[in-house]
Formats: structure tokens, C-alpha cells, sequence
């Protein structure tokens, strides 16, 4: 058995030290070690995005990383994204236009559109859709999704103008 390593994160803007297993993923760490449950596992192959959080402001799949590669890193997770009790402009996007049903990938495409509105124009819903693609849900046609992601980075954009 692999001797245990330890590691340091800040997540969510709280800073953490743990003893981990080498090959424990990060994923796993949040949901186990920290009571973050709402970054969730699906595919745990990286094809769903259910498992996406941001690393360093990037997002990435935590079910294909490993805890102790985050080390020193800076994470966040679908909890960290609200100032409090009050919703980010993209949770409150994806409430007004109905983007969710079950929940399962919300978390993992909150993650993803905060990146996406972070690197790129987002010019059309064809680009929102590619940025999108490697989230799956299984619930809705993607459109009340594309419409949020869509009103949540005017209203960023704007707020940023201002």
C-alpha cells in the first residue's frame, strides 16, 4: 500500500490541508474529505463534464486527476460560485430560463459556461453549443441551457463594462 501524501488546496477560498492516498482522485477528495457533494461523478472516464471544477481558473475534469496534482493549487467548485445566499448572474440565468431538470450536470455545466464566458466572445449559440459539448445531460434539449449561458454572459459582460 502506497504511503499517504500530503497535500495543501485552497477551495472555495478555504484553505485545507490533508493526508491523502496517492491515487485518490480529486473528485473524490472534494466529496469525501471536504463535504463538497455537489461536483458529481457520472462517467468517471472525463466524457460527461458532470465532474468539472475550475483548477487554477480552468476548468477540468476531477474524476481524471488525481488530489495530490492539485497541490498548491486553487480550486472551486459549484459551491463556491454564490456571494453568500445570493446567486451568481449564471445560477440566476440558469433558474430564469429553466436551464436545469434533474441537477445531475448542472454543477459540472456552471463550471464549464463560467469558463467559457471567461476565454471566449461566445459570439452565437453555435459557439455557446461547442463551448457546451462536452457536458452532457440527459434531460433537456440543451436550448434552455444555451439560452442561460447565453443571457448569463451579457449580463457579466455588462456588469464588467460598466
Amino acid at each position: 500500500m502506497a504511503e499517504k501524501q500530503q497535500i495543501e488546496v485552497k477551495v472555495n477560498g478555504t484553505s485545507y490541508k490533508r493526508e491523502v492516498e496517492p491515487r485518490l482522485l480529486l473528485g473524490d477528495f472534494l466529496r469525501e474529505e471536504l463535504a463538497l457533494t455537489g461536483t458529481h461523478f457520472g462517467c468517471e472516464h472525463g466524457v460527461c463534464g458532470a465532474c468539472t471544477v475550475m483548477l487554477n481558473g480552468s476548468s477540468v475534469r476531477s474524476c481524471l486527476m488525481f488530489a495530490v496534482q492539485a497541490n498548491g493549487c486553487e480550486i472551486m467548485t459549484v459551491e463556491g460560485i454564490a456571494d453568500g445566499d445570493k446567486m451568481h448572474p449564471l445560477q440566476q440565468a440558469f433558474w430564469d430560463h429553466h436551464g436545469l431538470q434533474c441537477g445531475f450536470c448542472t454543477s459540472g455545466m456552471l463550471i464549464t459556461a463560467l469558463d467559457l464566458i471567461k476565454n471566449f466572445p461566445l459570439a452565437d449559440d453555435h459557439e455557446i453549443r461547442v463551448g457546451l459539448s462536452g457536458n452532457l445531460c440527459r434531460c433537456t434539449g440543451y436550448q434552455n441551457i444555451v439560452t442561460s449561458v447565453r443571457e448569463a454572459a451579457k449580463q457579466m459582460r455588462a456588469k464588467k463594462a460598466a
